[in-house]
């Protein structure tokens, strides 16, 4: 089987090109010029020069693959319009000119969490539940998802959301690790999560994929249990072998710091967008539809995948 995988040089990406060749799958992606390739090297591989903003150059390619997987979007932007083009306007390009290749088998779009929004009273969400994204990220994710649903008569389509994702090569939780190792723990009030190791969604984007039942449908793809600010600082300083003071802030607080922090680093992880999610103290899902439908499972505890993800930072100089 052939698949195209954008997005292929990020974290996720680059894990889920490594999964499909080990399957057998003949593998293409969708790179830049400037793309950094670091991640993919070592593979057989072959490359589809182009941007997601001008699907004309390459649509004539499209009727080679069996799969498609999109993964490819913006999770940091400096505006609004940036947001809404890479993960709206882009994904609608890829649909319409996927939509034209009559042997493709599916069409998977990699969502958010943030796509639906936080659990109001604090019980995980399901994906029938109305979604309520509160930051533009989320907003523009949104957007994407009824670009891909709206193709699902003609094209057999499937969206997962994952929630907070974490594992080796991965820049964000890192700085959470980071901030333990320098024995702080950024602490708002207590705060609930749904998480998922970088390899488990893998196989759960593949899953879903290769499961007949999976056309025209949306999963959540998590680990089975809720996790809080304190299991998760917990399990850190475990794998660290490191006592963190937490560092309470006041959500009252954040929105200036956020302000602050961008004039440092323009694309980090804390901005203004990213306090209208930290806002909300419950960003949590449901997996039953997706272990019962696709069966899907996850296979890492949160210990033994920070393990992994603490060992690999510290092989790479990291940490």
């Amino acid at each position: 089987m052939k698949a195209l995988v954008t997005g292929a040089t990020g974290f996720i990406g680059s894990f889920l090109v490594e999964a499909l060749s080990k399957r057998g799958y003949d593998v293409t992606c969708l790179v830049r010029k400037t793309s950094n390739l670091k991640w993919l090297r070592h593979l057989r591989l072959e490359y589809l020069q182009g941007d997601l903003d001008d699907t004309d150059s390459y649509a004539d390619k499209l009727g080679e693959f069996q799969y498609i997987f999109h993964l490819a979007g913006l999770t940091k932007a400096d505006s609004a319009r940036d947001f809404y083009h890479a993960n709206s306007e882009c994904t609608q390009k890829l649909v319409t000119a996927a939509a034209m290749n009559p042997s493709l088998k599916r069409f998977l779009h990699v969502s958010s969490l943030a796509a639906a929004g936080p659990s109001i009273d604090g019980i995980p969400l399901i994906e029938d539940a109305p979604s309520g994204p509160v930051s533009v990220y989320g907003k523009s994710k949104q957007e994407g998802e009824k670009a891909v649903l709206a193709s699902k008569e003609k094209l057999p389509v499937t969206i997962v959301r994952p929630p907070a994702v974490y594992g080796p090569r991965d820049t964000d939780f890192f700085l959470v690790f980071r901030a333990v190792q320098n024995r702080l723990f950024p602490y708002w009030g207590r705060s609930s999560y749904s998480l998922i190791y970088v390899e488990d969604l893998v196989q759960g984007i593949i899953l879903a994929a290769e499961k007949e039942v999976a056309a025209a449908r949306v999963y959540y793809l998590a680990d089975s249990r809720v996790y809080t600010n304190d299991d998760i600082l917990t399990a850190i300083s475990s794998t660290l072998n490191r006592k963190a003071f937490r560092l309470r802030l006041p959500r009252s607080f954040l929105p200036a710091l956020a302000v602050l922090l961008q004039k440092i680093q323009k694309k980090g992880i804390i901005n203004p967008d990213k306090i209208h999610e930290i806002s909300y103290p419950h960003w949590t899902c449901d997996p039953a539809r997706a272990m019962k439908e696709i069966g899907f499972h996850t296979e890492t505890t949160l210990g033994e995948g920070f393990k992994k993800t603490a060992d690999w930072y510290r092989k790479e100089k990291w940490l």
